[in-house]
């Protein structure tokens, strides 16, 4: 076990609000048990590639578990397509390993750079959670390390399982998983793109085709005037079939590449090239797998582009039958005239049944910005009152500063959350930066 003596300054991808912490690295179970049972008064909380835009992996005068010591492969039913493996395994590791045998990761976030741990305690969602929902929802089982020390083998359906999937890592460590996977026949996507002119137009064709696709995403340009405003170029895809491919792929159809990409253009530039250049309508067009699924990834240290302060990356939720509040929230963000990059949008069906699992069945709205703008705050603020009065929520894991007081009215299960944690972990063994601020 390796473990940093001095304490490190630690923040999330957005590189907001850092604070210090005792960093541990467990290779084996048993060290991570020893971590967890000697943590201290300030607790523990595990971490994997530190992808959390905001503070839920990070603990201010406490321990910080670096979880990807701990990321083997333990067993793949190549015929059942299920995959047991460590918390600390990347996404991207098990797409390299899994995709030559014809399965797929069934939900994947906006990076690949995410541990299958990572993946749970958000709950992460993808492009296809109108079809398959998010990622807790592919998970058939998970051992958990609890504050007394113990390991529990936890399954679908228990209060424990519904606590820990979308739980920021506050009901323990979790140290493997097993999960159902995605059978594919090629490495390739086979995608439709379109144009929207402004945002009831995209939201028509979401509600209207949404369901042909199994992956469905839209970025908005929120600096288009007027009535362009939420413009957007629409992405549908579905992993491509054999036949789709040309002749000369079909060798080897299931491999896995990486293009690399240019550096980032300017984010004012960014939202009016990508709506320009888009095609009117194009079907079909072959595309790499992790092109589709994460340009950005491509890009190294994307998110300095932000310039040195970080950024912010605020994304809310709101139900079908909200789109009202939905439109008034696009209005007030565009009137600002500022430098938003990217801006997502996309269309949520089942919820889960996590807790604190963030996405409802209605619409999702995710942008980035620079963490210094003037009164970046108080605006954001005004913006969680007019979620919470719609019945949505802010990401938990894309957060660092939402009040505490309207957490509850986002969350309606957060009672049940606190309840299980003051009977599981009465001392406050697992604990974050987050939890603090939030009251958790």
């Amino acid at each position: 076990m390796s473990a940093d003596t001095a304490p490190v300054t630690l923040t999330g991808w957005g590189r907001t609000a850092p604070t210090a912490a005792r960093l541990i690295r467990p290779r084996t179970y048993e060290e991570a048990v020893a971590a967890v049972r000697g943590c201290g008064v300030r607790g523990s909380i595990p971490r994997g590639l530190g992808r959390a835009y905001g503070d839920a992996a990070q603990n201010a005068g406490g321990v910080v578990l670096d979880m990807t010591g701990l990321d083997r492969i333990h067993a793949i039913d190549a015929v059942g397509g299920t995959v047991l493996c460590d918390a600390g395994v990347s996404l991207h590791r098990l797409i390299e390993v899994l995709l030559p045998l014809g399965w797929f990761v069934p939900v994947l976030p906006g990076t690949r750079h995410v541990t299958v741990g990572g993946a749970i305690g958000a709950d992460v969602h993808g492009r296809n959670h109108h079809v398959s929902g998010s990622f807790s929802r592919h998970v058939l089982s998970l051992e958990l390390l609890t504050a007394d020390g113990g390991i529990r083998t936890v399954g679908r359906g228990t209060p424990l399982f519904d606590a820990t999937t979308g739980g920021m890592g506050l009901t323990g460590v979790i140290l493997t998983a097993t999960l159902r996977l995605l059978p594919v026949e090629t490495s390739l996507m086979a995608v439709d793109t379109e144009r929207a002119a402004d945002l009831d137009d995209l939201l028509a064709r979401l509600t209207a085709t949404d369901h042909r696709h199994r992956y469905s995403v839209a970025r908005i340009d929120l600096a288009a005037p007027g009535a362009a405003t939420g413009r957007a170029v629409l992405t549908r895809a579905d992993h491509a079939p054999l036949d789709a491919l040309p002749a000369r792929a079909r060798g080897a159809p299931l491999a896995f590449g990486t293009p690399r990409f240019p550096p980032a253009p300017a984010m004012g530039l960014y939202n009016e090239l990508r709506y320009r250049t888009a095609p009117r309508a194009r079907t079909r067009r072959l595309q790499r797998i992790s092109a589709f699924f994460h340009p950005l990834d491509g890009v190294p240290h994307w998110n300095r582009v932000y310039g040195r302060g970080g950024l912010v990356r605020y994304q809310f939720a709101v139900g079908h039958g909200q789109e009202d509040a939905l439109r008034r929230i696009v209005r007030r963000i565009a009137e600002q005239r500022r430098p938003f990059f990217p801006a997502v949008l996309k269309r949520l069906g089942e919820a889960a049944p996590g807790w604190l699992s963030f996405p409802v069945p209605g619409w999702t709205l995710a942008v980035g910005l620079p963490a210094g703008l003037p009164r970046l705050g108080a605006f954001l603020d005004e913006l969680d009152e007019e979620v919470a009065t719609a019945g949505g929520r802010v990401h938990l894991a894309k957060d660092s500063r939402l009040r505490p007081e309207l957490l509850s009215a986002m969350y309606p299960r957060l009672d049940d959350l606190r309840a299980l944690r003051a009977e599981l972990d009465p001392r406050g063994v697992f604990t974050s930066d987050l939890s603090r601020r939030l009251a958790l």
